[in-house]
């Protein structure tokens, strides 16, 4: 059973890249206007987004040990996110918010999405370099 489910969601992720590469290239050959490619680019947020939460919730329901590792994961993301929310500023003048007609507040969440972005990275190198060097002395 759980290998059919497996191959189920494989090939709904699979369909939704084929779909993103075909609206990617209709758009490019501007076969599709902006309009109708923002719009699809929202339907197949939230199909992946759909996938990305009932995904995990049946794992859990058909192998709740493995909660531990999810609550562990979302203190580890939530701590990423505290880290570059302290570490974000608005480093523009009133006069270049205005300019960029964006808030000051708007500015720091930009920030903050970008210290999360860098974290994520050097962690997962960090993660990459640590498992290579334990393989080699194994």
């Amino acid at each position: 059973m759980k290998d059919k489910i497996a191959n189920i969601t494989r090939w709904i992720l699979y369909l939704l890249l084929a779909f993103v590469a075909l609206s990617g290239l209709l758009f490019y050959f501007k076969v599709i206007d902006s309009e109708t490619f923002i719009n699809l680019g929202k339907l197949l947020l939230v199909v992946g987004v759909a996938v990305m939460v009932i995904s995990p919730v049946y794992g859990f329901i058909t192998n709740p040990q493995n909660i531990i590792q999810l609550l562990i994961s979302i203190g580890v993301a939530v701590v990423v996110v505290v880290i570059a929310y302290s570490l974000a500023e608005n480093y523009y003048s009133d006069y270049q918010l205005e300019d960029l007609e964006i808030t000051a507040d708007t500015s720091k969440l930009v920030g903050v999405g970008l210290y999360t972005t860098y974290i994520a990275f050097g962690l997962t190198v960090l993660s990459v370099l640590y498992s290579s060097v334990v393989k080699m002395f194994k």
